[in-house]
């Protein structure tokens, strides 16, 4: 990193904690010579780095300032009681109903569950795989079986390494995507009529696995800053014979929560002395805003319980389908199972990824994608407060794509999307993210696309109706 990247990511730090507020002047080019030991052109490099992000603004003849004094500071989402039942799991209808516009691009996509396509290096990724077709040896397609091509295996293995989570090159086991990881690590442990921890809200794809494989949920509350509720979950374990937690501890979907370590340290040694495995879901871990990855919940495993699942769809190749999955002693069962149902990843596009992240510039893409992101995220919050209720309360995360946008107690998140709908915009009402289908004040927004004057436009359109359903 770059002097003047790292003193940008300094001070985006000290803006994203607070420590430097909204209308905040920031200290002058020659104060900041003097503080951090830079040359003039690194500060100015940094303020303008800054500036492109959406982190400050300047004003003419006096200096830097933090962005958002024109708008109000919007509160965060409250935190939810948890429940003491487990509950069936019926969701998958509504949860196509709701979703069914993300293939429409005439449709504002607040609701998709993926950032822009746009954001991807698709022209490297075709030469990459062009590249893999010609140099396909057919042999391949019996070598990259369970647990995978070997050469992408080492490729995820240097990333592991890299965050300071090292695993064994070995044990990774490729998939098509993260979901067939996280579906494999669940059929791997439980049998129908089990109970399984699942977050609240939570992803409605584990809900949906749930359902499938006639497993009983019990919801978990997530805190909107803090994450995992670990005094609900200790609760849960007492009263429930768990047979596996499926949980998302960085940037979770839908709020954008992260736990911090000490919290996931906490969260596996409790885990351990009940026995009972994690299946960590991680598939925005590297869309992190900071200057350092997080460490995952698997950093801190020593029994072999976490399941770290995680994949390239969120972040360089969506559409390619490779996920993987750091099994822990649960390797076997999962390679077995990998051949019982899908057999194997797709081995063209195995190769295409292990030749792009040798020769490609995967970090520098990833650089520039958390930089757009967090960018948009500040553009979305903004006009949130500017169009939206005087009630409305919205997540801030550090990292991923999404926001959960909270409103007052007993709006109807369905109708909104519903009327939304009608207008051309699509939005992720809270009862899809929940077994009881709860949280109907709720909703998710997607700020991984273009921020512009449509864009605007929605979020206006969508303060209106709301406004219009109090």
């Amino acid at each position: 990193m770059k002097r003047y990247e790292a003193l940008a990511e300094t001070l985006a730090a000290d803006i994203r904690n607070g420590t430097l507020p909204p209308g905040t002047r920031l200290p002058s080019i020659r104060k900041t010579v003097a503080q951090y030991g830079v040359s003039p052109s690194t500060a100015f490099q940094a303020y303008y780095r800054l500036e492109e992000r959406g982190l400050v603004r300047a004003r003419e003849r006096s200096g830097y300032y933090v962005a958002g004094a024109a708008t109000r500071v919007l509160p965060a989402p409250r935190a939810h009681a948890p429940q003491k039942v487990s509950t069936e799991v019926d969701v998958s209808r509504l949860v196509f109903s709701v979703l069914d516009g993300a293939r429409e691009r005439d449709l504002v996509q607040f609701g998709s569950a993926f950032p822009s396509p746009e954001l991807f290096p698709w022209e490297r990724l075709g030469k990459a795989l062009a590249r893999a077709g010609r140099e396909l040896d057919p042999w391949n397609s019996v070598d990259d079986l369970p647990p995978g091509n070997a050469v992408l295996r080492q490729q995820i293995g240097l990333r592991y390494l890299g965050t300071g989570a090292p695993q064994p090159v070995d044990d990774i086991i490729v998939t098509n995507g993260a979901l067939d990881a996280l579906n494999l690590c669940l059929m791997a442990v439980t049998e129908p009529g089990d109970v399984v921890a699942i977050e609240s809200p939570g992803f409605y794809a584990a809900l949906q696995a749930l359902e499938r494989l006639r497993l009983k949920a019990v919801e978990i509350p997530v805190d909107p800053v803090h994450g995992l509720d670990l005094d609900a979950l200790e609760a849960a374990l007492g009263r429930h014979r768990i047979k596996a937690c499926w949980f998302m501890t960085q940037f979770q979907n839908p709020m954008g929560a992260s736990m911090v370590e000490d919290r996931k340290r906490a969260l596996v040694a409790l885990l351990a002395r009940h026995g009972v495995p994690l299946i960590e879901d991680d598939v925005y871990g590297e869309l992190y805003f900071g200057n350092r990855c997080p460490l995952p919940a698997k950093a801190f495993d020593t029994e072999g319980l976490v399941m770290h699942c995680s994949s390239f769809s969120k972040t360089l190749a969506p559409g390619f389908r490779i996920g993987w999955v750091a099994p822990g002693r649960y390797g076997e069962a999962i390679r077995h199972l990998k051949l019982m149902t899908t057999l194997s990843a797709g081995v063209p596009t195995q190769l295409a990824l292990a030749e792009y992240l040798r020769h490609g510039s995967y970090d520098k893409h990833l650089r520039r994608l958390r930089h757009v992101l967090e960018m948009q995220q500040g553009q979305m919050i903004a006009a949130i407060g500017r169009h939206f209720p005087d009630d409305v309360r919205v997540s801030q995360p550090d990292g991923g794509y999404f926001l959960w946008v909270e409103l007052a107690e007993g709006f109807d998140a369905l109708a909104l999307h519903q009327a939304a709908r009608a207008a051309g915009i699509g939005i992720a009402p809270g009862p899809v993210f929940s077994a009881r289908q709860g949280y109907r004040h709720c909703i998710r927004i997607n700020y991984g696309h273009a921020w512009n004057d449509t864009a605007e436009a929605a979020v206006k359109t969508l303060g209106t109706l709301a406004k219009a359903r109090r």
